[in-house]
């Protein structure tokens, strides 16, 4: 996919969302985008995928390997965890602080299916967004994902059934990026070995929306980074038919604090980190994972949504 460098194009209309004035109560635009099928919850238990046990460096295929490997080396465990709504928080949670905040963000793409549409008008929306988001001098969309969630609504896992070419929800808690290959992402994005060792700070972001209706389904939870401890992070390995990779994923802890936006809608965008440079006074790691909603039925819409995957450097 094509590499698009940020410019000075910010979607009209394109701010953090708040809350109303009034405590406990939403804002009239924000109580129009539910309907009947979906109750204004200020919270809700829902099953997440952590990881119990591995034995070794854990190890998942994202496809069916070869006769008598398995396809992943570890266990994980569904465990019950209490996730707010985002939305009633005052004041809202912020991307340096929290890992994570939600923008008002009207897009002109017609097709978010069609990658010459996405690469030539989304990357640079959503490259301005991350840099109205973060504060960060240039911002370089690297990669992009369109997820829908599967029919029949099976067992969340690693988004990747079969041979993997149809990518679904990931129930699974993770970090896109461990320590190591955040950094070797900046490497790869800029191919200047001396740019990338003169750059002082740098952040991997993802930008998260819907593409169709309101997400009532299969939500995009997150941890807040605050409630994350270093030892709930444990790197594991990737495996692509054509490539590898490492990231995070997260053992259970009872001081996680997970949050949601419900009913997320076309013209909203969840940006939130996946790596920053900065060791001390900003998140640096924000989990997250989907769940299914316990009010979804089976006539509520199949989630679909994008991600972009984001290069941001500070000077």
């Amino acid at each position: 996919m094509s590499v698009a460098a940020s410019s000075a194009f910010l979607p009209s209309g394109s701010h953090p969302i708040g809350v109303s004035s009034v405590p406990g109560q939403l804002s009239l635009n924000a109580r129009l985008r539910y309907t009947p099928r979906t109750r204004l919850l200020p919270s809700l238990v829902a099953e997440l995928g952590y990881l119990k046990h591995s034995d070794g460096k854990p190890i998942t295929y994202m496809y069916e390997p070869a006769a008598g490997i398995k396809r992943q080396n570890c266990e994980f465990e569904l465990v019950s965890m209490p996730i707010m709504d985002a939305r009633h928080l005052a004041p809202q949670p912020k991307i340096d602080v929290a890992g994570f905040e939600l923008w008002e963000a009207p897009t002109e793409v017609v097709d978010f299916r069609n990658d010459k549409e996405v690469s030539s008008k989304y990357y640079s929306e959503a490259s301005a967004l991350v840099k109205a988001s973060t504060g960060a001098s240039t911002v370089i969309v690297f990669d992009h994902q369109v997820r829908q969630r599967e029919a029949g609504r099976p067992l969340l896992s690693f988004g990747r059934a079969g041979d993997g070419s149809k990518p679904g929800a990931v129930g699974r808690v993770h970090v896109d990026y461990s320590e190591e290959t955040g950094q070797k992402r900046l490497n790869l994005v800029l191919q200047d070995q001396r740019l990338a060792e003169s750059i002082e700070r740098f952040a991997i972001v993802n930008v998260w929306r819907s593409i169709k209706g309101p997400i009532l389904d299969t939500p995009l939870a997150v941890c807040d980074a605050r409630s994350l401890g270093a030892g709930d992070l444990v790197a594991g390995e990737i495996r692509y038919q054509s490539r590898n990779g490492e990231l995070y994923l997260v053992r259970h802890s009872n001081r996680h604090r997970w949050y949601y936006y419900s009913a997320m809608h076309r013209n909203e965008a969840l940006v939130f980190k996946q790596y920053d440079s900065l060791i001390n006074s900003v998140s640096r790691f924000t989990p997250h994972a989907a769940f299914d909603h316990p009010e979804a039925t089976e006539a509520t819409p199949l989630r679909e949504s994008i991600e972009v995957r984001c290069l941001a450097i500070f000077d």
